[in-house]
């Protein structure tokens, strides 16, 4: 039963963590501010969050490969390809600021032919600039989770599985 919690469970809940702190980030924003991100989401928010699932998705399959303990040792041949899409989440805050600038842009470009403007038309302006860092900041947030996740999770594993007989 050890064996089956510590080699099978074990790495399958390892790979649910980045998940469940998406989640936890989301329900933790103030609701006003999840209800503006969702009213006011733009095509740069559709590109960086659809990238940034797809990416984490790849990290959580190969994190879950490398969490594998094999005999006398784990998978190491996921490692390099963790790494590398580790190393793509770094780009999802640079995309977050592109589109925040190009909601900057898009914004000022409207405001050259009206004289008559309210505050809450410049602010409503703003909206693709302000969600398109959100996106940004979460995708790379939650996709820096999985190698954090396999080195702790390695540790782990070896410190309750032991070098027993019983875990290999």
């Amino acid at each position: 039963m050890r064996r089956i919690l510590i080699r099978d469970l074990l790495p399958f809940v390892l790979c649910c963590v980045p998940v469940l702190a998406g989640a936890l980030i989301a329900v933790a924003l103030p609701e006003r501010a999840q209800k503006f991100y969702v009213n006011n989401i733009s095509q740069m928010d559709r590109l960086i969050l659809g990238l940034g699932i797809c990416l984490l998705a790849a990290q959580l399959l190969t994190s879950w490969k490398a969490l594998q303990w094999r005999g006398s040792g784990f998978d190491a041949r996921a490692d390099q390809w963790l790494n590398n899409l580790a190393q793509a989440a770094e780009w999802f805050p640079l995309l977050g600021l592109l589109g925040t600038v190009a909601g900057i842009l898009q914004t000022f470009s409207s405001f050259k032919s009206e004289s008559n403007l309210t505050t809450g038309d410049i602010i409503a302006s703003y909206a693709p600039a302000i969600t398109a860092t959100a996106s940004g900041l979460l995708m790379a947030l939650v996709n820096i989770f999985p190698l954090w996740m396999v080195m702790m999770g390695r540790q782990m594993i070896t410190a309750l599985g032991g070098e027993s007989e019983n875990f290999k």
